[in-house]
């Protein structure tokens, strides 16, 4: 009896071992995660960090719906592995699926960082996301947020970003960008805190 037992055990412990695991630190699936999400939302390294680590478990984060600019999330959140056929790159993924906020925290410092304003749609070319209504620019990235500035270089910038998409849209193209990469260096606008980025610079590269 006893050795039916341990056979028993080594083929559960066996079984157990050899399931899959996702991302960096190879979760499993339907295994439930703390996460810290940052206020820097939409910036180029705007990635959940896994807890204790602290670092990106490399997996995306979906389904968080109430997330708002300026403010650093605590997060419980569930690995979901992509169960479909296999597609081509761009198709839909493994993901951490957003359960609950555990708490949330508004950010006071005055720290900048990066955007990208070209976002790319596989299989299709580069698209430059920038917006405008009236005299005034925004961005929606799952969230609309808008761009202030105080540096008339910067408003000129913007301005010869949207004079470019107007003249493809006005031939009948999509906003395809000339440039392969367009940065903002941004930082929450007090102003308009949570809505708005205040850019304070931009970078164009050919």
């Amino acid at each position: 009896m006893k050795h039916i037992l341990l056979l028993l055990t080594v083929f559960i412990f066996s079984a157990c071992s050899k399931e899959k695991g996702y991302g960096r630190f190879n979760l499993k699936e339907g295994q439930e995660v703390e996460l810290l999400v940052s206020h820097r939302y939409g910036s180029i390294h705007d990635q959940p960090l896994l807890l204790p680590q602290s670092e990106s478990p490399e997996l995306p984060l979906s389904g968080f719906e109430d997330r708002e600019p300026g403010y650093n999330y605590k997060v419980k959140a569930k690995m979901v592995p992509y169960k479909g056929p296999e597609l081509m790159d761009g198709g839909p993924s493994d993901v951490l699926q957003f359960i609950k906020i555990i708490s949330k925290e508004k950010y006071t410092d005055n720290e900048t960082f990066e955007i990208s304003l070209i976002r790319g749609i596989i299989p299709s070319p580069d698209v430059v996301i920038l917006q405008k209504e009236g005299n005034k620019y925004f961005i929606n990235i799952g969230t609309t947020i808008h761009l202030s500035y105080s540096d008339e270089i910067v408003g000129e910038k913007l301005e010869e970003i949207w004079q470019a998409i107007k003249q493809n849209v006005n031939t009948g193209n999509r906003p395809v960008s000339k440039w392969k990469s367009i940065r903002a260096t941004v930082s929450h606008d007090q102003k308009n805190f949570g809505k708005t980025y205040l850019v304070s610079k931009i970078e164009l590269a050919e």
